[in-house]
């Protein structure tokens, strides 16, 4: 299996503000076809990383689906965003 985790930070480090503050899971899910990827960062790089009307964030799926369909698997990867302030206020 592809290490997405690496991809995915090599393309969005150079987009962001503070690269060293991006955190990348990979989310288990029910199926083993399905991976979830949760890419969090602060509030003005979460911004950035999905773009307006999600621009941004929809050509970062496309990337890793090629990826993933270049690998030949089955595996659909899907990529949720998050700032930290939205992280901290759901566990309040």
């Amino acid at each position: 299996m592809a290490d997405y985790v690496k991809a995915i930070h090599g393309l969005i480090d150079p987009m962001v503000e503070h690269p060293d503050d991006i955190i990348i899971r990979e989310i288990p899910s029910g199926s083993d076809r399905d991976l979830t990827i949760l890419i969090c960062a602060d509030e003005e790089d979460t911004k950035r990383l999905i773009g307006k009307r999600g621009v941004v964030a929809n050509a970062l799926r496309e990337v890793i689906r090629i990826a993933a369909k270049a690998e030949d698997t089955n595996t659909r990867v899907h990529l949720k965003f998050e700032s930290f302030s939205e992280a901290e206020g759901e566990n309040a």
